[in-house]
C-alpha cells in the first residue's frame, strides 16, 4: 500500500509532472517561488525548476492574470496561481472579456491554454475577504472550463488534462481541503468533463462539489442510519454541468438536494434544480431542495461563520424534509 498523502502534496506531485514534461510549463504568481505558495502547494519547486519557470509576481492579480493570458496566446502553458477567489476578481476582466472570448471572436483562429487555480471556500476564520465561494460565477461564462477537485485523485489528476485544454480552465481549490489525507495509489489523468457517483443510494440523490462532498458523504452515513439510503453525486466539473449523470441519479431515487457553498439567489444550485426539473420534472416525487450558506457576507467569529456555512445537520434536516 502507498504512504498517505494529502490534497496539498497531490497538486504539488501534479504541478512537479507538469513542468518535468513540457518546457512550456511555467508558474507564475504571489509567493508561489521563495515562500512555497500560501497553501504551501508549490514549496520546493523553485529551488527544483529556477525562477525562469517558477516566478513570484506583484500583488496585482489584474496584470499577472493579463500575463498569463498573454503567454497562452504565444504558445506557452502557463499555470497561474491567485491567492483567493476573492482576489480574482480583480482579473474579472482579462478573464471574461478576453480568455473567453478570443476562440469566438477570431473565428478559431486563437485559443488560451491557461490553466489558472485558485483557492475558495471558508471555515478558517479569515473574514469576509477571503472566504467566498464565487466559482458559481464563473461557471456562468462560456468559453470556460470550471473544475472543482474534492479528492486527492482529481487534485492529482486534473491537472494534465487541464493543460492540454485548448481554452482556458479555472481549478477552484476548497481552501478546507488541503490538509485532507489518504492514499492516492494510482496518478491517473481523470475525465475533466463528467461528474462521478461516490456513493450508490436508492431514496435520495445529493449533489455536491469542492468543500461540500465530505459533508455530505458524512451526512448520507447518518441518513442510512435514519432509515434513508442518499446517493452521493461529486459533481467535479462546474462547466460544462454533467447533466446526464445527475438526471441518471435523479430519475432512480426520484429527489434531489443540491448542497452548494455558494449564496442561494442566483446560485449554481439554482441551475441545477433548473435543470431538473426542465428535464426530469415528472421522475420527481417531491420537489427538489438545496442548501446554501447564509445570505450574508461570511463572518469572522467561528460560531458564526459554522453558522453561514452548509453543515452536515442541515442536510441531514433538509434530506427529512424530502423524504416525509
Amino acid at each position: 500500500m502507498s504512504e498517505p498523502t494529502t490534497y496539498r502534496a497531490a497538486i504539488r506531485e501534479a504541478l512537479r509532472e507538469a513542468l518535468q514534461r513540457d518546457p512550456r510549463v511555467f508558474l507564475m504568481g504571489e509567493d508561489v517561488g521563495r515562500y512555497g505558495g500560501t497553501y504551501a502547494v508549490t514549496k520546493g519547486l523553485l529551488d527544483e525548476f529556477g525562477p525562469e519557470r517558477i516566478r513570484d509576481t506583484p500583488l496585482s492579480e489584474l496584470t499577472f492574470v493579463g500575463a498569463g493570458i498573454g503567454a497562452a496566446l504565444g504558445g506557452m502553458r502557463p499555470i497561474v496561481e491567485v491567492m483567493t477567489v476573492n482576489f480574482s476578481l480583480l482579473a474579472l476582466d482579462p478573464l471574461m472579456n478576453t480568455a473567453a472570448t478570443l476562440r469566438h471572436m477570431s473565428g478559431g483562429q486563437f485559443s488560451v491554454p491557461l490553466v489558472l487555480r485558485m483557492a475558495t471556500g471558508a471555515g478558517r476564520q479569515l473574514a469576509a475577504q477571503h472566504s467566498h465561494s464565487l466559482e458559481g460565477w464563473y461557471a456562468h461564462i462560456p468559453g470556460l472550463k470550471i473544475l472543482a477537485p474534492a479528492t486527492l485523485e482529481d487534485a492529482r489528476g486534473m491537472f494534465w488534462p487541464a493543460l492540454e485544454d485548448p481554452d482556458p480552465v479555472l481549478i477552484f481549490e476548497h481552501a478546507q481541503l488541503y490538509n485532507l489525507e489518504g492514499q492516492l495509489s494510482i496518478a491517473e489523468p481523470v475525465d475533466i468533463r463528467s461528474a462521478r457517483v461516490r456513493r450508490e443510494g436508492r431514496d435520495l440523490t445529493l449533489v455536491a462539489y469542492g468543500g461540500t462532498l465530505g459533508k455530505s458523504l458524512a451526512a448520507a452515513e447518518q441518513l442510512a442510519g435514519e432509515g434513508i439510503d442518499a446517493e452521493v453525486i461529486d459533481l467535479r466539473v462546474l462547466r460544462p454541468l454533467d447533466d446526464a449523470t445527475i438526471l441518471a441519479s435523479v430519475r432512480k431515487t426520484r429527489r434531489a438536494l443540491v448542497v452548494d457553498e455558494g449564496w442561494r439567489s442566483g446560485s449554481l444550485s439554482a441551475e441545477i434544480i433548473t435543470r431538473i426539473v426542465e428535464q426530469g420534472f415528472f421522475e420527481l416525487d417531491a420537489p427538489p431542495a438545496r442548501v446554501c450558506s447564509a445570505e450574508v457576507p461570511i463572518p469572522y467569529a467561528k460560531h458564526l461563520e459554522e453558522a453561514a456555512l452548509p453543515q452536515v445537520p442541515d442536510i441531514v434536516a433538509a434530506a427529512h424534509g424530502i423524504c416525509g
